[in-house]
Formats: structure tokens, sequence, C-alpha cells
């Protein structure tokens, strides 16, 4: 094979792959089972979120005396996949906001474990959007290619009862509507 035909080959290998990710195929075939968006639905949108989760620590309810680092909320960026801002995620409750004003708040469907140090894979029914604009339409959303943003590894005890740590995280946030 020449140099000509590799680069033709690698190039169309490429394309293939992003073609499959564009269409969901790829993507959703390597994610765990229960976090998979049902058929009959297209990718609209893909962002990448890079933020912050706060975390608070505090005494279990129904465990006396037992502490343990709880959820507050999440503060990111949303970017396209050229890295330019396209919205926000903020929360509770989780809310995705386009810059064009439109948001999707959502319920919950499943997690999945990502991997030591991670926030989980998460999918997401959307509510109906409010405003016009790319929230329009959204029935799902995933986040997937997780770093970072799980409980903080240190120590939540009576005395630092209160307290809040914010870990810094990313995720792909993946946009999904119905066909």
């Amino acid at each position: 094979m020449n140099a000509k035909t590799l680069i033709s080959h690698a190039s169309l290998t490429l394309a293939a792959a992003m073609m499959m990710t564009a269409t969901g195929a790829w993507a959703q075939s390597n994610l765990p089972e229960n976090i998979r968006v049902p058929d009959g639905h297209k990718m609209a949108m893909t962002t990448v979120g890079v933020g912050e989760i706060t975390y608070e620590c505090k005494e279990k309810a129904n465990a006396a005396g037992e502490m343990e680092w709880f959820f507050v909320g999440p503060k990111a960026q949303l970017n396209d996949t050229n890295g330019k801002q396209v919205g926000t995620y903020f929360g509770p409750p989780a809310t995705w906001q386009a810059l064009d004003g439109s948001r999707v708040t959502g319920t919950q469907l499943a997690v999945a474990p990502a991997g030591a140090g991670n926030l989980p894979y998460q999918l997401v029914k959307a509510n109906p959007a409010e405003g016009k604009g790319a929230m329009n339409g959204v029935s799902y959303i995933q986040r997937v290619a997780l770093k970072g943003g799980a409980a903080p590894a240190s120590a939540c005890t009576a005395a630092n009862n209160g307290q809040r740590q914010v870990v810094p995280y990313q995720a792909d946030y993946i946009f999904w509507a119905s066909r």
C-alpha cells in the first residue's frame, strides 16, 4: 500500500467513525445498557460540560452520628466540540440552559459506574423545554466521558459538619430528540 492509499484509507476510516458517532450507534453500544437512549431518538446536540460539583458534609438521615458527603449541586459551562460556550448546567433542580435562553430540566432514570473518582454515567428523561431555542424537542440527556466530580475523598466527620467542598469535573452531555 502506498502513502496515498494509506491516507485515503485513514480518511475513510475516520469519516466512518465520525458518522457512527454522529448517529449514536457506536457511542450507544459502548455505554452501559441501562443508560442507553431508547430506540426512536437521534442526537440533537453534544456538549462538553466543564465545571464543579459542590458537596456538603452532614449527618445521614436515620443514622445518628454517621456522617457523609451529600451532593449539593452542579455548576458548569457547556461548550460545543470546538470549545465555544453554548450554555450552562446548574441546579438543583438539574437544569441545562442554552445561551438562547431555552432550557430543560429532567428526571434521572438510571446511573452506572464510570470509574473511581468519577461521577456516574447518567440517563435523564427531559421535561418539555422552556423557551424557544436549542433545547426545544430534547427528550433525553446522557452524561458520559466523565472525569472527576465524585464526592471528596477527605473524611466527613462531626468536626467538619456543614462544611462544603467543591470538586472539579468534566463530562459530555448528549442531548437527544425524537426522530
